[in-house]
């Protein structure tokens, strides 16, 4: 889940406007009950998307709200990509758990197909850890230093450019991230060929997780290879490092979401690592 900060900071970026491209649904007493915003992330490069976020109260699900506010949504989406000027290939997009089948039928209705699944992991760090893969020759790993920040989203954009509708990483949303409380930068690995970026993982901590999961656990928000150097075991060279972190940290359980089909073949290190999957959400898409 996401903390009160992490969801601030994202509603005070400068391509997100709630007002315009938001919506709340009040009960007669005033209290929400559901939310939808849409948001169109900044600089594409290849595709231009907008992603579809909310949610309804379930105390007040059932009584087609939901329906109501999806619909707005699809509406508003549809809108915001007429009104772009970049000729791009255009998506809209939406998750849903697989928990929750309602919402994925909602999405199927509106024209949605179900384009990618995406598992959540969980590693219990009480177990004993797994064999550490050898650090490749010719690398250093270091905590992620913010004074080096720049060549570390670099590299973000270059490990994911080949990822299922990943786009760049702006400049703003990087470091509105890296300044979160939640983010973690002594708990993150950086591995370093002389002056540029190999690779890295990137962890968060959010104690608001804590009493929900029964643990405290630390997340591991990205894990990224640049090309020339995968198949060497550097992925996994940098969790085993980042798990023992958190173990000297105290946490007790590690969690991170993956690409069931990522192409790098992420699936099979972490479950190596111990991680096994407990959830699984559904990305939803209209293509125009």
């Amino acid at each position: 889940s996401e903390s009160l900060e992490e969801l601030q900071e994202e509603l005070e970026h400068s391509w997100v406007d709630p007002a315009r491209d938001g919506l709340i649904a009040l009960d007669d007493a005033g209290t929400a009950v559901a939310w939808g915003l849409c948001v169109m992330p900044p600089d594409p490069e290849s595709l231009v998307r907008v992603i579809l976020f909310g949610g309804v109260d379930p105390a007040a699900r059932g009584r087609g709200i939901g329906r109501r506010l999806l619909r707005w949504q699809h509406d508003r989406a549809l809108g915001m990509l007429a009104a772009s000027p970049l000729r791009l290939p255009a998506w809209v997009l939406s998750y849903a758990a697989d928990r929750a089948p309602e919402h994925g039928a909602l999405l199927r209705r509106l024209g949605f197909d179900a384009a990618r699944w995406f598992t959540t992991l969980e590693r219990d760090l009480g177990t004993p850890p797994s064999p550490a893969p050898p650090l490749p020759d010719g690398l250093r790993v270091e905590p992620f230093d913010p004074a080096r920040s720049e060549p570390v989203r670099a590299a973000r954009n270059a490990a994911f450019a080949d990822h299922w509708g990943s786009q760049p990483t702006s400049r703003e949303a990087w470091e509105s991230t890296a300044g979160l409380p939640t983010f973690r930068g002594d708990l993150s690995r950086v591995a370093w060929a002389g002056d540029t970026v190999a690779g890295f993982v990137i962890a968060e901590v959010n104690e608001d997780d804590w009493e929900r999961q029964g643990a405290r656990s630390g997340y591991i928000g990205l894990v990224g290879t640049v090309r020339e150097h995968r198949g060497r075991g550097l992925a996994g060279a940098l969790l085993a490092d980042v798990l023992d972190a958190f173990r000297r940290e105290g946490l007790e359980l590690a969690a991170l979401d993956v690409d069931t089909d990522n192409p790098t073949g992420a699936l099979g290190v972490y479950t190596r690592l111990g991680f096994a999957p407990t959830a699984r959400d559904v990305a939803y898409r209209i293509a125009l």
